[in-house]
């Protein structure tokens, strides 16, 4: 239980609560021993010799004492509930924050669906055993201990039956136990397999319908719903053992004690009382092992859960702050440089999608790249506010190497429209300023009036207040693009990055963007991810990459009097019909 002993961390904010609940627990334990002792009085100074008010007396107490024990048991419920809920939460919360100081390359190595079931199910998994060890769990052994000291007391000869027994229960679930936790991580295992399957069905449902494909889609997720069922019997089918193990062996003990006691009731060396006190303490100690055994499951499964955690709260961001951060320098004027740089995303054992690229972004200037897909025109831009870091070589802003700058720092000097646009819940206004909560109202509109987003904005019933449906399923792929670049616009950074956001644009609407976003990024550093000429074309200086190298860098003159690669694209694309974009060259 190693991993579930480095969660207990967790606990420890709400100790006192749990300590208050422990208490109360040996309270009702307590209150639950004495209850074989007042029936053995009962019976042996009240029943046999016939004074019924030693019977009433003794009854009175009885209930007195399981009365205070059901209201010690309500407020130990109450108690344990609450500490393992915030234990929980808490753990959730960290889940979801080392999530987010993750890099893109831990996101790689890890999917979405795997990290929605340890933030979920096995989270709860793990919060269950906190509410139980400070319920059940930690009842067990108090009340198996105190019932073989108060059997002990009560007949020391008949304690020599739970010598016996204990080994055997011990034993019987230890084995079954060790068995069980490599089978419930593979369960959740199978349940992070299909939960990925079931994300991409939902997520991907349009394409899905419109490829003809929902009969390969419900093949998939019913091989990943079997794998899963049939793993969740075998262990269930292990542990169905058990259970009926553990009650021959009880009952075994039930009849031993019955037996030997009789003897002793009918010989006259022990009072029916005793024997009666006898039987309920037996039971009373071995049934706690009866529940510990139908507990081996869950804690099997939550030591697997606990371990899953682990592996998310323990894996360091491949991005980190530098030991020596240093500043920006004044007046920051979004110089970008590339200098050889080489990166791979499997690091330096990888095969490079980027081999000594060089390249220079400055002030104010628009360069644009070019090339096919697989080229390494995203993976180039993601380097720059350090999404990932460079293989060889380095990348600069303003003459500072930028891991060394602070990522905040780093990151709040550029704005980014990413190639695949993501709107979350909210509004359209709440989605425009999100990397500025602060800005104004008519600092939103203007920033949608340059990505020319306003007219279908203003257009709408509630306008800026409209609420943006699942993943902006109430928005074409041309308005989340422009809803994405007014969000880059408006932290007003320093370096502009458009990664290919003009794709879903129609040309006439592309045409107006170009002309408002050369109003817009005149004092801005721009550097714009292009798979058409025609986007290149705004640009001051067009960069074409080919393999994950610079194959031309130049203006569209330049390029057209001296690089076949543009000429090829250039002639493929817009061929005579680019002529009305000279003027932007």
């Amino acid at each position: 239980m190693k991993s579930l002993r480095s969660l207990l961390r967790y606990l420890k904010p709400y100790r006192w609560q749990a300590v208050i609940a422990l208490s109360l627990l040996t309270g009702q334990v307590g209150a639950d021993l004495v209850i074989p002792r007042l029936t053995q009085q009962a019976i042996d100074q009240g029943i046999a010799l016939g004074d019924l008010s030693i019977v009433w007396r003794t009854a009175g107490i009885m209930l007195g004492a399981a009365v205070l024990s059901a209201a010690m048991a309500v407020a130990n419920t109450l108690l344990s509930v609450r500490v393992a809920q915030n234990a929980g939460a808490d753990m959730r919360r960290e889940i979801v924050r080392t999530v987010q100081s993750w890099s893109f390359g831990n996101l790689d190595r890890i999917r979405t669906g795997q990290l929605m079931v340890r933030t979920t199910s096995d989270v709860n998994m793990v919060q269950m055993i906190f509410m139980m060890s400070l319920r059940i769990l930690t009842r067990m052994p108090l009340l198996m201990i105190g019932s073989v000291i108060m059997l002990i007391r009560t007949s020391p000869s008949m304690a020599g039956i739970i010598a016996v027994l204990l080994p055997l229960l011990a034993g019987a679930m230890t084995l079954l136990a060790t068995k069980a936790r490599p089978l419930f991580k593979t369960v959740q295992e199978r349940l992070d397999r299909l939960n990925n399957v079931l994300q991409e069905n939902l997520a991907g449902v349009r394409v899905v319908k419109a490829f003809v494909r929902t009969e390969h889609e419900n093949a998939r997720f019913e091989a990943a719903n079997l794998d899963l069922t049939n793993r969740s019997i075998h262990v269930f089918q292990l542990l169905s053992v058990l259970m009926p193990l553990l009650t021959v062996i009880l009952n075994v003990g039930v009849v031993a004690t019955i037996w030997l006691g009789g003897r002793y009731v009918i010989e006259g060396t022990m009072s029916l009382g005793a024997l009666v006190a006898a039987v309920n303490y037996l039971m009373t100690a071995l049934f706690p092992i009866m529940l510990l055994g139908m507990m081996i499951g869950p804690l099997a499964a939550a030591e697997a859960s606990a371990g899953r955690i682990l592996e998310v709260l323990n894996e360091e961001p491949s991005i980190l702050e530098s030991a020596k951060p240093v500043p920006l320098p004044e007046g920051a004027a979004g110089h970008v440089v590339l200098e050889d740089v080489s990166f791979s995303y499997d690091g330096d054992g990888g095969d490079p999608v980027l081999c000594g690229v060089s390249l220079e972004a400055r002030p104010g200037e628009r360069v644009a790249i070019l090339g096919e897909t697989g080229s390494g025109k995203s993976s180039l831009v993601h380097l720059i506010p350090r999404f990932y870091d460079v293989t060889e070589g380095q990348v600069t802003l303003d003459g500072v190497d930028v891991r060394d700058l602070p990522l905040e720092e780093l990151r709040s000097q550029i704005g980014m429209a990413l190639q695949e646009t993501v709107l979350f819940s909210g509004t359209v206004r709440d989605n425009i300023r999100y990397g500025r909560p602060e800005a104004t109202d008519e600092e939103v509109l203007e920033a949608a009036r340059i990505a020319q987003a306003h007219a279908f904005i203003a257009a709408m019933p509630e306008g800026y207040d409209t609420l943006v449906g699942q993943r902006g399923v109430n928005f074409s792929g041309g308005q989340k693009q422009r809803l994405a670049i007014a969000r880059a616009l408006l932290v007003r950074p320093r370096v502009l990055i458009l990664d290919d956001s003009t794709s879903a644009v129609d040309v006439d609407t592309e045409a107006r963007l170009e002309e408002a976003l050369r109003e817009a990024m005149h004092d801005m550093t721009a550097i714009i991810i292009a798979q058409r000429v025609s986007t290149a074309l705004m640009a001051d200086r067009i960069v074409v990459l080919e393999g994950g190298q610079v194959a031309a860098d130049g203006t569209h003159d330049e390029l057209m009097a001296t690089s076949p690669i543009y000429q090829e694209i250039y002639a493929s694309q817009l061929g005579n019909g680019g002529a009305r974009h000279g003027h932007a060259a």
